[in-house]
């Protein structure tokens, strides 16, 4: 970073300043976690020496637990491209109004998720419903080991209720899918033919933020081959937004290549039970009782409203260690 010529390319710049901010989190912890120990090791001296300092020690056994626990869910994080920050896609399934309301909640919940984090987020794409809800929005995230975290939401997440658009009343099951993808280095190497391109501009339209144009420099890039389609409506620029937009392009292409080699591998090593994007990962029960359960680890909680406010630390977490478990064994 010393370089002079360091800042000529201002986003590998930013790129790099990011790794060394996620470097020097880790030895900052290293060093807290060592001053602590020193602290306790002077606590239970003193204590040893009839001082009463028991309440001084269980604080600091309990902040160290705290930052312990942290540290080891960090180190699950262990995946090719868990330190990236993500590409967050969100779109309703089938049932209107009802499953884009659904969207329309999982993506509160997933900024709301990052701000308990403290990482930053910028919405690259929102299409709004006739009435309510969302036909699909794309956000990226900035953060430490944002991919590592949230790649446990990926698949299909599953709502009951009491629809209030229903004038009789009646329970509804509604879904919507979460897509996650690592925001690819440069480096990895995604080939990609203008040939095999469209890209069309259309004007913006709906609540994507102060940033949102209402010129036609929004655009749309299908990728011919597989039909994935990528829209960017954020900047003003037209050029900003095709440069986004072949970002997300990007992660789509590397993931998909990368759940290729998965499905090829399982059936290498016989596994009767595929893992897709259409596999459902999570119910959110609101009536006739109140529970979220995820369908992978078990992991059940009978609080919704706090899950849907953005506290997903513990399926987070219980998602992390199954993974462990599973890649140890």
């Amino acid at each position: 970073m010393s370089a002079p010529e360091f800042w000529n390319d201002p986003e590998t710049a930013q790129n790099v300043g990011r790794k060394r901010s996620r470097v020097e989190k880790r030895i900052q912890s290293g060093e807290s976690l060592d001053t602590q120990f020193e602290e306790l090791d002077v606590l239970l001296e003193l204590q040893r020496d009839g001082e009463s300092v028991d309440a001084d020690i269980e604080t600091l056994v309990a902040s160290l637990d705290t930052e312990i626990s942290k540290i080891e869910v960090t180190m699950k994080l262990s995946g090719e491209h868990d330190e990236h920050d993500a590409i967050v896609s969100i779109h309703p399934g089938a049932g209107g109004t009802e499953s884009q309301d659904w969207a329309e909640m999982l993506l509160r919940m997933y900024l709301r998720y990052c701000e308990r984090r403290g990482w930053s987020s910028e919405t690259v794409d929102y299409q709004a419903g006739e009435e309510a809800g969302i036909k699909s929005a794309t956000f990226m995230v900035r953060g430490d080991f944002a991919y590592g975290y949230l790649k446990s939401e990926h698949g299909v997440h599953r709502l009951v209720r009491i629809s209030p658009f229903d004038a009789a009343k009646r329970r509804h099951t509604s879904f919507a899918s979460v897509y996650i993808y690592p925001d690819i280095d440069d480096d990895i190497e995604v080939e990609i033919n203008d040939k095999d391109l469209r890209v069309d501009t259309y004007r913006s339209s709906g609540a994507g933020g102060q940033h949102v144009n209402v010129t036609d420099s929004a655009i749309r890039i299908t990728h011919l081959p597989t039909g994935i389609v990528v829209t960017c409506q954020n900047e003003r620029s037209q050029h900003k937004n095709r440069d986004t937009a072949m970002k997300l392009l990007r992660a789509r292409l590397y993931q998909l290549e990368v759940e290729k080699r998965k499905e090829e591998q399982a059936k290498i090593e016989g596994e009767k039970k595929e893992i897709g994007f259409g596999s459902q990962i999570r119910s959110y029960v609101l009536q006739p009782y109140q529970l979220v359960k995820d369908l992978r680890t078990g992991h059940e909680v009978g609080d919704p409203q706090r899950i849907l406010d953005g506290d997903l630390d513990e399926f987070v977490e219980a998602y992390l260690a199954q993974r462990a478990r599973t890649t140890a064994d």
